[in-house]
Formats: structure tokens, sequence, C-alpha cells
């Protein structure tokens, strides 16, 4: 069998590969993500460490020498983090600031105070959405059971009625919508360009959270009726505080990037000229980091003043929005060292070797690698990282749309089914009193449906743009 020369991982025009060598490199993928999953999920270490070996084993198992496996290791993790580690950060600190404000409370009840009947599912979708942009799928669970809970009790709806909706509008934002760390790391890794993957997420989002959300929790409901669980109701951070900000401040305030962004994404395409003055100055403000860190600055006084916060308080807001992202941020970096020891090993060569002679679209090839990563690890995130570096090669001639289409694609992919490996199935299991077998039945359904629903909606919008 063919091994791989120490230049395989750092000459900059590797030799071909041959047969021999396809099939080496295939073997040391299916190897690394074989260790990866049997770590996370019968060993159950933590993600990162998992991602580490694995890498290393991969590196091993194609022939490479192991100095310079590390090096590919070590130069992808510090590029993905110096990438989106700050976003990652500073969106942390903008769903903190919101949730510790009573921002969120304030969204919450002012859309349910104007909703009702029939309509309330509808209100359960856009409260999650809206919520769900800044911040990580966890977090938007823990801030939304209290209102699924209440709402429930208090119109006598089944918990999945009211429940599924709110889960599928934070599923899809943390899926598809940067800039939450999987699509982030997606576009970095193929190089997409954030304005247009926005917009074409938003294109998609729509149906498919109307699809998952209150259509799906209908038959949801009938399959699984059961009623808001006699448990304590976690406290609402508003309820602490003497006063809060308002609803037009706080839409405004988290939606102050995403305009930003998909304004530097309308400019671009509208003036598509570099030297131009006014694309320059929407380069800057619409860049992910000026965006974000402006919706951050400007919630200090929209949220934090008008909920009383002083700037001791706001310090400690910051801190505790960015100590539980360490974990994050590692399993992120980690996922770009593996992206960068698929790459260097020649692993992306190779797919685009094979898929040459295959009739598979590269899109849907792009969504059941994500797929399979994801039956296996449970991750989201990692079915995405790893995702994103074995068809990132497959980026290099596409058009700009047709490579946010890919990063899409990936993170459709990254939420199919989501079962017992997955520490999202367990959160929803809990909170809202199901067994195992209820619990697949919506919540995992749910999932699926994103996942089918989003991938076809790629595959229809690439065949018209």
């Amino acid at each position: 069998m063919t091994r791989l020369s120490v230049e395989m991982l750092a000459a900059d025009a590797p030799p071909p590969i041959t047969s021999a060598g396809h099939a080496q490199l295939g073997i040391a993928v299916l190897v690394g993500i074989a260790v990866i999953v049997l770590l996370i999920t019968k060993f159950k270490l933590h993600a990162f460490l998992a991602l580490t070996i694995g890498s290393l084993v991969l590196g091993a198992v194609a022939g490479a020498p192991l100095d310079k496996v590390i090096t590919s290791f070590t130069t992808g993790l510090g590029a993905t983090v110096a990438g989106v580690g700050v976003l990652i950060a500073l969106g942390a600190i903008l769903g903190k600031l919101l949730a510790d404000s009573g921002g969120a409370d304030e969204i919450v009840d002012t859309i349910l105070a104007k909703a009702s009947g029939r309509t309330m599912p509808w209100a359960m979708v856009l409260i999650a959405s809206v919520i769900g942009l800044p911040l990580f799928f966890e977090v938007g669970i823990v801030l939304l059971i209290p209102v699924v809970l209440m709402v429930a009790k208090r119109g006598n709806y089944s918990v999945m009625r009211i429940g599924i909706p709110a889960l599928a509008g934070l599923s899809v934002m943390h899926g598809l919508i940067p800039p939450h760390p999987g699509p982030l790391v997606a576009i970095d890794a193929v190089h997409a360009n954030l304005g247009v993957t926005l917009a074409l997420g938003i294109l998609v989002a729509i149906p498919t959270v109307i699809i998952a959300g209150p259509l799906f929790s209908k038959v949801a409901a009938r399959w699984v009726d059961v009623p808001a669980p006699d448990r304590m109701v976690p406290q609402r951070a508003s309820e602490q505080l003497e006063r809060r900000p308002r609803f037009g401040a706080t839409l405004a305030t988290m939606l102050l990037p995403v305009v930003l962004m998909l304004a530097k994404a309308l400019v671009d395409i509208v003036v598509d000229d570099p030297a131009n003055s006014t694309q320059r100055v929407f380069d800057v403000i619409g860049s992910p980091l000026i965006a974000l860190l402006a919706a951050v600055l400007v919630g200090f006084f929209t949220l934090g003043r008008p909920a009383g916060f002083t700037r001791d308080r706001l310090q400690q807001t910051v801190e505790k929005g960015l100590m539980p992202i360490a974990g994050i941020l590692l399993i992120v970096g980690a996922g770009g060292g593996f992206k960068q020891t698929l790459i260097d090993s020649g692993v992306g060569r190779m797919i685009l070797d094979i898929s040459k002679d295959w009739s598979i679209p590269a899109l849907l090839l792009a969504w059941l690698i994500a797929v399979a990563i994801r039956l296996a690890t449970g991750s989201a995130t990692v079915a995405t990282v790893s995702a994103a570096g074995l068809v990132a090669p497959l980026a290099a001639d596409m058009s700009t749309t047709h490579t946010a289409l890919l990063v899409l694609a990936i993170g459709a992919g990254s939420l199919f089914f989501s079962h017992v490996n997955d520490a999202g199935f367990w959160l929803v299991k809990e909170y809202f009193g199901l067994s195992v077998g209820q619990t697949v039945k919506t919540w995992s359904v749910m999932e699926t449906i994103i996942s089918v629903v989003a991938g076809g909606l790629v595959l229809l919008l690439s065949l018209v743009i």
C-alpha cells in the first residue's frame, strides 16, 4: 500500500494520488472518524480531546510523519479560532446581556400578549427565531422553557403544540444562520461570503421552520399528548429586576448585526467595485466582527442601562457570558484542526478525484457527509466542522451563491435525527418530562424534518440561482 511521503503535508503542489493512495486515505478517514465517534459515545470523552486524538490517528494511518500531523492540527486550530473565536465570544456576550437584562423576557411577553389560540404556536416560532439569533441552542432552550411551560399551563395546551415550534425556531437558527458557531466555521472553511450565506440562510430557514414548527406540532401533539410537567418553573431574569428594556430597543439591538451584514452583501452586489468608497465603508461596518461588536456596545445602552445595570454589573455580565464558551471554542478549534489534517493529508483532493466520476451533486454529497457524522457523533457542531473540511475543495470552482449553499447543505445535514448520543436530546427529554420513545417521536423527528426540508430547499435554490 502506498504511503504518503513527508511532502504530502508540506509541499504546495503534492504529486497525484494513486488508487492505492486513495484506498489508504479512505481507510485513514474512516479510522479517524471511528476513533472520534468511539471516544465521544463509548468513553464519554470531551469532543475537544476526541477530535485531537482522532486527528493524530488519521494522520498516522494515512502514513504521514506525526510531527507534520501535529503542525497541520495546530495550524488548523489556530486559524479557526482566529477566524471565528472573537465572533463566538461577541455573540455569547450579546446573548447573556439579552437574557440578564430582561430583554428576552420583554420580547416574549410582548409577542405573547398579542397571540392567543391558533396563533400561539406561530408566536412561539417567532419568539424562538428572534431570540435564537444571538443565543447558543442550549442557552435558548433554558431561556424559553419557562415560557413554554407557562403558556402550556395557562392555555391548557399540549406541551408539544407549544414546545415543538419553539425548539424548531432555535434549531434552525443554530444550524443555518451565522453568527452561530457551526455556520461560521463552515463559512470560514469553504471561504463563503457571510452576507450571501446569511441572506440565503434566512430564505431557507423561513419555510423550514414553518413546516417543522407549527405544522409538525399538530402531528406531534397527537402522537405525544402530554400536559406541562408539574415541576418548578425556572425563575425568569426579569423577576429580579425593577425595570427592563423596551421591546423596540431590544429587537433593534438583536437585529443590528443581521441588518449590517445584509446591507454589506447588498452593497457588494449593487456596487461591485472594491475601489468605491461606499462599498469600502460597508465592507467595514458589515464585517461580522464590527457588526457584532457594534451590537454589544449598543446593547450596553439599550439593554443594560434600562435594566439599571451599573458598570460593575455590565462587567460581570460580560465575564459570565464568556465563561461557558471555553468548551465551545476548543471544540470548534479542534474541529478546525481536524479539517486541516484532512486537507493536508490529501483527503480533500481524494474526494475531488473520486467525486468527478459520480453523478451525485456536490451539495447533496456535503449533506450526506454531514448526516453521517451527525448520526455517529451526535454533535451538530462536530458534524459541521468535519464535513466542511472534507468538502472544502469542492467549493474551489463554485460561484459565490453556490458556495453559500454548500454551507447551508452542511448545516442542514448536521441537524439530521438527533438521538441518544446528542446532549440536546436529553435536554428536551428532561425539560418536557418525556420518555425516550416520546422524545424520538417528537424532537428526533422534528430535527429530521428540518434537515430534509432545508436540504431539499438548498438543492432547489441551486437550480435557479
